[in-house]
């Protein structure tokens, strides 16, 4: 009976052979990829392509067709990889030559920034501002989202600290869109607890309330709360402070807010219930936003944004990249391109180090991979 070093070594010298056939096999993808550039050729060929794999699954046979058919995606991945560099779709690529002119222009941390939210005071996002950048830090709420994106793009502001996620209700669309109109960059992120209060002037009750004000976030956030009274009218806002600074100034018994125990406070409100969210572990992820890449100590997260047609194969070949290089990605939105149809903006984020060889292969990868690749910014995950 073979002992499990007989086994070992058995598998080593399989893999010794594999090895050489692979380097075979990388030699002829080379030249594959020289009568490519010499005929102005297209390295992907997406009908060849799946019908290699359809082969390889049937010589295989059905028990190892599923893992013959993965073997043979991240080999192809591999050639295609090689092929690009001859094609020159290597160093010279648009989205690696953004990304070595951001690095280039990289700048320290900014001492008493001057930081803006959307909002008034009393909101989450002056909240999260205050996390990350102490209490006594200079904050500002502007009154749109874009806003602040203006702020930072005319030097009013070095910082704006806006919510992309939350864990209830998904992602802040509006926030992942002007990222992609804006050329600003991730330099932080952290979360807030979200606990909604319902408030309203004193002298209010419930049987009073006629009128419910918060952001479309917060309603959504408390809808089952909500929908135990339906006799009351849900109407959107800009913000949840606002709401509730509205609301205070009406002084009328009849109108709601739905905000933060500290707006209550802010502005004299009373509170009529706590936290009416369903979720009690209701978090809200909020983005540094900088018109300037930063590297702060204990970057591990990069953030990236790409385009992809809507094609078979297409974001599959994006994640062949991290399953090549051994990466763990954290994050992976979509959003539709207005101007084009059935084609999307993907925004992916993948945990690694500023000066890991394999994050560096797989960004120089990505950009060959994609359309309109950018790196959106590298931070410290801050996500308690």
């Amino acid at each position: 009976m073979d002992t499990l070093q007989d086994l070992r070594r058995d598998i080593d010298a399989i893999d010794r052979e594999l090895v050489e056939l692979f380097r075979r096999r990388m030699d002829v993808t080379r030249r594959v990829g020289e009568y490519k550039r010499e005929r102005d050729m297209p390295v992907l060929d997406q009908a060849r392509e799946r019908q290699v794999l359809q082969n390889k699954g049937e010589l295989a046979g059905e028990e190892l067709r599923p893992a013959v058919i993965t073997l043979f995606q991240t080999i192809m991945a591999l050639s295609r990889r090689q092929q690009r560099d001859l094609l020159g779709q290597g160093p010279g690529n648009p989205g690696v030559l953004r990304w070595r002119e951001a690095r280039d222009g990289i700048r320290l941390p900014v001492d008493a920034p001057r930081v803006v939210y959307q909002g008034v005071p009393g909101a989450y996002s002056e909240q999260a501002a205050l996390n990350f950048f102490g209490e006594n830090s200079n904050t500002a709420g502007l009154e749109q989202f874009e806003d602040c994106f203006l702020a930072l793009r005319e030097g009013r502001a070095d910082y704006a600290v806006l919510p992309i996620e939350n864990s209830s209700t998904g992602a802040i669309r509006q926030i992942y869109d002007l990222l992609t109109q804006y050329e600003c960059y991730m330099v932080g992120e952290t979360t807030v607890r979200v606990e909604h209060c319902l408030m309203a002037p004193k002298g209010a009750t419930l049987d009073t309330i006629t009128h419910v004000y918060s952001h479309e976030q917060g309603l959504f956030q408390c809808e089952r709360y909500l929908n135990a009274h339906p006799d009351w009218k849900q109407s959107p806002q800009a913000d949840t402070a606002g709401s509730a600074q509205m609301v205070a100034d009406s002084g009328d018994i009849t109108k709601a807010a739905i905000c933060s125990a500290r707006a209550a406070e802010l502005y004299g409100l009373e509170i009529l219930a706590h936290g009416i969210n369903h979720n009690a572990h209701n978090t809200t992820r909020f983005v540094v936003v900088s018109p300037r890449l930063e590297l702060r100590p204990g970057a591990d997260k990069i953030s990236t944004l790409f385009v992809l047609p809507h094609e078979a194969g297409s974001l599959h070949e994006v994640l062949t990249v991290f399953a090549v290089h051994g990466l763990n990605m954290v994050k992976l939105e979509s959003r539709p391109l207005p101007e084009r149809s059935w084609q999307y903006m993907f925004f992916l984020e993948f945990a690694g180090q500023p000066d890991d060889r394999l994050v560096n292969d797989a960004l120089h990868e990505l950009a060959q991979t994609t359309g309109e690749f950018r790196v959106l910014g590298w931070f410290r995950s801050n996500l308690d």
